[in-house]
């Protein structure tokens, strides 16, 4: 990525966007994770040739604002679980990746209270279905792999995002799950091998689904899903 765009992009949607890309640690396991130098051109000569617009990693919305550009996902809140992703990405095709929330300017910390506030506002939706394509369009990418964490976030990524616009739809683990780094690397390494949920984890987001309140246009099953995305 050339500077120009990288510029446009932290511009434009820095506020609640990231890249796969961290300080490593020198310490704590969560060490360094809030060094937000790595993701600066001009303290870090190699960043412009390990960002890749090619990949797309998707949550569904902040958990708070943060007042610098690029400090989704760099959460330095000794309660955040940001430490997990670094640690599962870290020397894996997928560093580098773009970072962005589905839901963006809604900080909501129960993703049920989210769901139903999105089945009582559609527009609010669709607006940030929008945004996210958007963004595809400002990294140049017209069809990038999409991994999404979580259940909630795979669902409407999937049912609200037309198969056209990626290539691939991968869902992964969220990193808030109470398993240490290296369970949530291996469980996480498994799902990108597999293009696929674990069979337990599927279960437990088919659950999910079947509870969450309606929102417009969804017909699929999460069972459908993943057999779009083999």
């Amino acid at each position: 990525m050339d500077r120009e765009a990288f510029e446009l992009v932290r511009r434009k949607h820095g506020a609640y966007a990231s890249w796969a890309i961290w300080a490593e640690p020198t310490g704590r396991p969560k060490s360094n994770v809030g060094d937000l130098s790595v993701l600066d051109p001009d303290q870090n000569p190699t960043l412009l040739q390990t960002v890749q617009n090619g990949v797309v990693m998707v949550g569904l919305n902040l958990s708070r604002f943060f007042p610098v550009p690029f400090g989704n996902f760099h959460d330095s809140n000794p309660e955040a679980q940001d430490y997990k992703i670094r640690y599962a990405f870290t020397d894996t095709p997928y560093y580098g990746a773009y970072m962005t929330d589905l839901v963006k300017d809604v900080v909501m910390l129960n993703a049920r209270d989210l769901m139903r506030h999105l089945a009582s506002n559609p527009s609010l939706l669709s607006q940030n279905v929008q945004r996210l394509l958007e963004e595809f369009g400002d990294l140049g990418s017209t069809a990038p792999t999409l991994i999404t964490f979580g259940c909630d976030a795979h669902q409407l990524v999937a049912r609200h995002v037309s198969p056209n616009r990626y290539t691939r739809l991968i869902g992964v683990t969220h990193y808030s799950q109470y398993i240490s780094k290296e369970k949530y690397r291996e469980r996480v390494l498994a799902e990108l091998a597999a293009s696929r949920w674990q069979p337990a984890v599927l279960a437990k987001c088919q659950e999910r689904a079947a509870l969450s309140p309606h929102l417009p246009g969804e017909a699929a099953t999460v069972e459908g899903q993943r057999q779009r995305r083999r």
